[in-house]
């Protein structure tokens, strides 16, 4: 029941609403007043009762008399009708205008009462910018005041500023006055212990150069007695290039080794090109000891990179060389000197062109010998002729009479690991074609194979 009537009263507030919006008679619009139509609309409801009224016969109490003369009317009237029936359809016409005119002017008041309410929103809107030029009109004020305040807060500034200013600048100028003379006294300082070093460094410095003189003029002094000395006797050179541990045969004694070797080994400056590559590969592992130094090219190469470096050989004129040259050499016996050397206390060896002058037997004696001496992570090089090209025995190895016999890499590289070597890297050095260009005539895959390089490196490092 409660819900059957909250949904009347809903229908009935609807229709309320909509009899409103049609008929805004009753709305209160106190800047618009509206006109009231509802004297019109009283007048239109009179004016529809008597529309029809005409040719109609008022009614009568009952009784025969009143129904003789009602039917006498009737008569009348039906006699009439055409008389009266323009009149009829006029007061209808008349009727529809009224209608017309009071629809015309309800939408008029709706019309107005719109008009009245953006009227209304649009005056709230005017209050509230009044409002905010007013408040905006105080600040305007406000801000005058205060720029007044302000400028001359300003003036007072600004006039402390420049005396502010006045009195830094005069500080300044006395503490520049006082820092120029404290710069002039320690410049002046310090001029007089520059001129006392100086004079202390050109004195050591002249020192230093009379002891290198001396040094210098001892040196040539060696090199002068050891030319005097080749002059007088031609001294084997067999063991410039070798280490072996007995002397060279005696009908190789007075053979000119140094011009052997400038000739078929080639000059100081050529082989000490072609060894300039192992200076990159021994950057790392000072100490290195060079094995068979001969007149110290690879001493040359190590000094040159900053490498420290140490040479032996058994020949005392290719040691009287390499000392006159400021070298660290010294004569020695291979196997002696690896014998007293400690253990694991070089960084890294190189023996170029020796191994081949050793008796098969020992060669396998070395290395085990520089495994024990090199320390874990030292790398060692040793450098050979290549019997894998046959352009050698044709040529290099037998122009050497003190040469014994070839070792191919595979076997070199066996001995290195039975010795306890590992990464072991074989590096082929002086492409044969490069010296003798007739080679480069064969197929490719031939000269590779049986004509490729004249000499080979074998580089290996003592495992951990």
């Amino acid at each position: 029941m409660d819900a059957k009537g909250d949904e009347l009263a809903a229908m009935i507030a609807e229709i309320r609403q909509r009899v409103r919006s049609r008929n805004p008679n009753g709305a209160v619009v106190p800047d618009a007043p509206i006109a009231d139509l509802l004297p019109l609309m009283h007048a239109r409801d009179a004016a529809e009762g008597k529309v029809a009224s005409i040719g109609t016969v008022n009614p009568r109490a009952p009784g025969f008399v009143n129904s003789v003369v009602q039917r006498v009317k009737r008569l009348a009237a039906r006699a009439l009708d055409w008389h009266v029936r323009e009149q009829v359809e006029f007061n209808r016409a008349v009727i529809a205008c009224v209608q017309s005119t009071l629809e015309a002017l309800n939408e008029c008041n709706r019309n107005i009462t719109a008009v009245s309410a953006r009227i209304s929103g649009v005056s709230g809107e005017m209050q509230q910018c009044l409002a905010e030029a007013q408040q905006l009109k105080d600040i305007r004020v406000h801000w005058s005041e205060w720029r007044v305040a302000w400028e001359k807060k300003l003036a007072e500034t600004e006039i402390q500023f420049l005396r502010s200013v006045a009195e830094l600048q005069s500080s300044f100028q006395h503490r520049v006055t006082l820092m120029d003379a404290h710069y002039r006294e320690q410049v002046k300082a310090q001029h007089a212990d520059f001129e006392g070093a100086l004079a202390r460094t050109a004195e050591e410095t002249q020192h230093r150069f009379w002891m290198e003189l001396d040094r210098v003029r001892g040196q040539y002094e060696t090199l002068i007695h050891s030319e005097l000395r080749l002059l007088r006797q031609k001294v084997s050179f067999a063991r410039t290039v070798v280490q072996v541990a007995e002397s060279a045969p005696a009908e190789f004694a007075h053979i000119d080794w140094l011009k052997f070797a400038d000739r078929f080994r080639g000059s100081e400056s050529d082989i000490r090109q072609r060894q300039s590559m192992y200076a990159a590969r021994f950057r790392d592992h000072s100490p290195v000891l060079d094995i068979g130094c001969g007149r110290g090219e690879m001493l040359d190469v190590f000094r040159e990179a900053g490498v420290r470096a140490h040479g032996i050989d058994l020949n005392d004129d290719s040691v009287a060389i390499c000392l006159s040259r400021g070298l660290d050499a010294e004569k020695a016996d291979l196997f002696g000197y690896l014998n007293a050397l400690a253990d694991s206390s070089l960084g890294g060896a190189v023996c170029c062109q020796v191994v081949e002058h050793l008796p098969p037997e020992r060669l396998p004696e070395m290395i085990r010998l520089l495994h024990r001496k090199l320390r874990p992570g030292a790398l060692v090089a040793i450098e050979t002729p290549n019997p894998e090209c046959l352009a050698i025995f044709a040529t290099h190895f037998y122009l050497d009479p003190t040469h014994r016999h070839p070792i191919p890499p595979a076997l070199l590289s066996f001995y290195l690991e039975e010795a306890g070597f590992g990464r072991i890297e074989i590096e082929r050095l002086s492409p044969a074609a490069d010296s003798m260009p007739s080679i480069a005539e064969l197929p490719p895959a031939f000269r590779q194979e049986f004509f490729g390089s004249l000499d080979f490196a074998a580089f290996a490092i003592k495992l951990g």
